[in-house]
């Protein structure tokens, strides 16, 4: 138990707010899929803007209720939503004791396709498992030391895009899914594997079931093909792969973690495709990717002697994305034991809630809230604030954070050379910008054609 009173007391909310909070934040982020979007729910998500209404109704009860930490019963479950960006910042540093991201909700969802994954982990488990994952994937690196061989895989993955914008001169979420993919299976398995399909099969196969988290009977020999199909590249590293970097710190061990690796670069697909529409609907900051990126000269992407190029502002313009827009819809913990929280004390097993598209667009504190500014990642201001947490933060922040930014940011800057023109780009061409978009339904056409 904490050894006294920290923040603000908690508050029970009335039956009458609890409904609110449920049917207006929480509802439309459990029906869009909160491990695998279903396309439907995040179209229906866009025509009613879901997260500019869940902002609301969370700023009414902050200011209601002097930014007090909002109290839920939902059945047997007392969940704690926060308010406040102090009271993010105590979650998060008091991960994974006494805060555990292994919650109830995601052991559920997330053991249908990744049981032993170090996100639903114990505490225990934890102490393999987290320096596993930070090894191989380099947490502290801006640049993996396989970078090269990972900006080697976007090229090839652009050089498929490309024959599909000269066919067709169209690209939509569909089409750039299945490269993407290839890109990922590359990087992480390494290039026999780009092009198995029927792993990412059996993978989103899984995922879906896990949108309904325990509500749905779990297919253990689905998860087996999923982890043979795996450790059949993972006991054969090929170099430049983050299977090779795995395989020297315990094939055993990555088996159980590939499948989080693969879950997170999808995301991360998403958040390229809705940074693309922003580069494709603003001139101003598809020049400034292109200044940076330089892509005349003989080697555009690498710094010399150095491995891949950096690319700051590129990487910036993904982050912003994941802050307008994010990926994770919401960040949980549940308390591993009592916990004081101002004059309450909290029971064991409380689980606690961070709305990121709440704290992300929150104008009270940002004054960028609804616009794109990229150069406040670059600037230190929203590195700075604990309300944004585009990879979560703290003990427990994703550990492929600069793996992630790496891959891309070179495939955002390569995309910009095609000079592309987004659908419906009025919305996005100035700000104030939309709560909330769909990256499922973003259509790309290059510029100049019908």
């Amino acid at each position: 138990m904490s050894p006294a009173p920290v923040g603000r007391t908690p508050v029970d909310l009335t039956a009458a707010e609890t409904a609110r909070v449920v049917r207006t934040v929480l509802a439309p982020l459990i029906v869009q899929g909160v491990i695998v979007r279903r396309p439907r729910a995040t179209a229906w998500a866009e025509r009613h803007q879901t997260d500019r209404a869940a902002r609301a109704v969370l700023t009414g009860l902050r200011e209601r209720h002097g930014g007090a930490p909002l109290v839920l019963r939902l059945g047997l479950r007392r969940f704690v939503v926060v308010t406040e960006p102090d009271d993010v910042r105590r979650l998060l540093e008091n991960s994974p004791e006494p805060f555990t991201p292994a919650t109830k909700e995601k052991r559920g969802a997330l053991a249908h396709f990744q049981p032993e994954g170090v996100l639903i982990s114990s505490t225990a488990e934890r102490w393999h498992r987290r320096p596993f994952n930070e090894a191989a994937l380099q947490a502290d690196r801006a640049v993996h030391d396989e970078g090269a061989a990972f900006v080697d895989a976007v090229r090839r993955g652009m050089t498929a895009l490309t024959r599909q914008l000269d066919s067709t001169g169209l690209l939509d979420a569909e089409s750039f899914a299945d490269v993407w993919w290839g890109i990922v299976l590359e990087i992480v398995l390494g290039p026999k594997a780009r092009g198995d399909r029927e792993l990412i099969a059996d993978l989103n196969a899984l995922r879906r079931d896990a949108n309904w988290s325990s509500l749905h009977p779990r297919r253990g020999r689905l998860r087996e093909e999923l982890e043979r199909r795996i450790g059949s590249y993972l006991f054969a590293p090929e170099p430049g792969s983050l299977a090779a970097a795995a395989y020297d710190r315990g094939p055993a061990t990555a088996v159980g973690q590939v499948p989080h690796w693969l879950f997170a670069f999808d995301a991360a697909g998403a958040v390229t495709l809705r940074a693309l529409a922003i580069v494709a609907a603003r001139p101003e900051v598809r020049e400034r990717v292109l200044e940076e990126a330089d892509p005349v000269g003989p080697s555009p992407w690498q710094t010399a002697g150095r491995g891949p190029a950096l690319l700051p502002y590129a990487r910036a313009c993904v982050l912003e994305s994941v802050r307008l827009w994010p990926t994770t819809l919401a960040v949980l913990r549940d308390s591993t034991g009592p916990t004081r929280w101002g004059e309450r004390v909290l029971p064991t097993h409380t689980g606690f809630v961070v709305v990121s598209s709440f704290f992300h667009r929150d104008q009270r504190r940002l004054e960028h809230a609804d616009a794109f500014v990229p150069e406040a990642w670059l600037d230190g201001r929203n590195n700075a604030d604990w309300g944004l947490v585009p990879f979560s933060g703290g003990p427990v922040a994703c550990p492929g954070r600069n793996v992630v930014l790496l891959v891309t940011s070179h495939l955002l800057a390569r995309l910009a050379v095609r000079d592309l023109r987004v659908e419906r780009g009025r919305y996005l061409a100035r700000d104030p910008l939309p709560a909330t978009v769909d990256h499922l339904g973003l259509r790309f056409r290059i510029a100049g054609t019908a």
